[in-house]
């Protein structure tokens, strides 16, 4: 297993390139591929391609706020001392990588812009505390709980077809939104528009569509969480990756010649001085009183939030904004929050750099507007639902899930793409719904493993590259791909 493990580390060193050398390369494979298959002259898939580069402007910025406020609140001192107090029960570095995969699999599971800085920071936390652990595999641990996120409690597509508005009539005053789904669907997204008169005494134009849509039809009402988060079947493929990946990851830990010590400076958090107040704005600046009434008020909203939404509204707005008040909290100060803030921003940068290519493959991904009347995500699609039976759908689901997300790798984006695809086509099959789209829920969260996108808010955090720990998160990869292969073949024979 360590010979193992050796090699695919040494692989990813010597061939996997910057992560965003890695997008501009899918950028290019994409644009190639997508010509055949959309029947698209290179013209239309560039305009596609720049029009779709900022589609994803504000999920960028969701997530570079994951990397600073989680940053921020994990460095204040009694966050720093709890994350001290879990990494102390590790006692070896076996002991240590096994507690971060399982204690990063958890918070995943719970959320996963949760889930990816806790597995990261409870690496850094453990380097501290054990001088001869492997800091890569330790952050490739951290890294390897987001695995099972799309089939937690934050799930994009479970949640999905579980949410009244999303199954049904949904109405917005967005019209992008109707020109988007007749993107992605053609124009059969059919709409109507009503003039309704608003509160100040204007009026507004309001959009309605059928969210049926985007299952093709296939789902009519809601699926609940017991069908698909909840399932027996769900959570023991989750148990067995947890169990399998923290067992794996001990035992290949390398030897002491062949470890990875990170520099401790790597390690050290900036302890910034604060000299006694003088001016009004010194004292100002350092007084809690302006962090407890901004703290106070989150804390009331948070507390109103849940009691009406419940655990399923834990959103990626709520995490950040539940990091950011705890994070004023903790560091006591606004001054000693705003410095905070200051050093964990240079983690960010992979984010800000690297997603608006991402959402530009994921336009050319979609792009339908040439003479063949499809896109590449559904040639993939089709191809699979083609070789697929009763027994095999939800294997060839989740195989197909797998390779679309190396280009579409947002949750959502999948589910745009292969839920008007996969859903009919399970049902025509006589597969149930729910098995259909946890089957392509998993496929999304499989090849992460292998895809720097979704790792640059760990790296930025432990201060990495995704070389770096990509080699030891095949092991994760294999992990599931034979969980879920063997589950979903399981779940197809037991549904006969």
């Amino acid at each position: 297993m360590k010979k193992f493990t050796n090699a695919c580390v040494n692989f990813m060193q010597k061939f996997l390139p910057d992560a965003f050398i890695f997008a501009v390369i899918l950028t290019i494979v994409v644009f190639i591929f997508a010509m055949p298959a959309a029947g698209a002259t290179p013209i239309a898939l560039i305009n596609a391609w720049g029009g779709g580069v900022w589609n994803l402007l504000a999920f960028s910025m969701q997530m570079a706020l994951v990397v600073v406020t989680g940053t921020a609140f994990a460095t204040a001192p009694p966050i720093k001392k709890a994350l001290e107090a879990i990494a102390k029960l590790a006692k070896t570095p076996v002991q240590g990588v096994v507690l971060v995969v399982v204690v990063g699999s958890i918070a995943s599971f719970i959320n996963w812009g949760f889930g990816l800085v806790v597995g990261a920071l409870l690496g850094r936390a453990v380097a501290r505390q054990l001088k001869n652990v492997d800091y890569r595999m330790l952050i490739a641990a951290g890294y390897s709980g987001f695995a099972i996120w799309h089939a937690g409690i934050s799930g994009s597509i479970p949640l999905n077809i579980n949410t009244p508005g999303q199954i049904g009539a949904y109405t917005t005053r967005d019209f992008s939104l109707i020109e988007t789904l007749q993107n992605y669907f053609g124009k059969a997204v059919e709409y109507t528009e009503a003039t309704v008169e608003l509160a100040d005494g204007g009026s507004a134009v309001e959009y309605t569509f059928d969210a049926v849509a985007s299952t093709g039809g296939a789902v009519t009402e809601l699926i609940p969480t017991t069908a698909t988060i909840f399932a027996p079947w769900n959570l023991l493929m989750i148990a067995a990756c947890i169990i399998l990946t923290a067992l794996i990851f001990g035992a290949s830990h390398p030897k002491e010649e062949d470890t990875f010590v990170v520099d401790p400076k790597l390690l050290e958090d900036v302890e910034r001085e604060y000299p006694k107040a003088e001016t009004p704005a010194q004292k100002i600046e350092n007084s809690p009183i302006l962090s407890w009434i901004i703290v106070v008020g989150g804390l009331i909203y948070l507390v109103m939030y849940f009691a009406k939404a419940g655990i399923n509204g834990l959103n990626l707005n709520i995490v950040n904004f539940i990091f950011l008040i705890l994070g004023m909290l903790c560091h006591g100060t606004p001054i000693r929050y705003v410095h905070a803030m200051e050093d964990a921003a240079k983690g960010a940068a992979g984010v800000i750099l690297q997603f608006p290519f991402y959402a530009g493959i994921q336009a050319l991904m979609v792009f339908a507007g040439g003479s063949t009347g499809t896109s590449l995500a559904a040639v993939i699609s089709n191809f699979f639902v083609s070789i697929s039976n009763h027994m095999t759908f939800p294997l060839w689901t989740f195989l197909a899930a797998g390779i679309v997300n190396f280009f579409v790798p947002s949750g959502g984006g999948q589910w745009t793409v292969q839920g008007p695809i996969m859903m009919p086509a399970g049902l025509r099959l006589n597969v149930h719904p729910a098995v259909t789209g946890m089957a392509i829920a998993w496929g999304d969260q499989w090849t992460n493993m292998v895809q720097p996108f979704w790792a640059l808010p760990a790296l930025g955090a432990a201060g990495l590259g995704a070389k770096d720990i990509m080699g030891y998160c095949v092991l994760t990869l294999l992990v599931m791909a034979v969980v879920a292969i063997v589950g979903f073949l399981i779940v197809g024979a037991m549904t006969m």
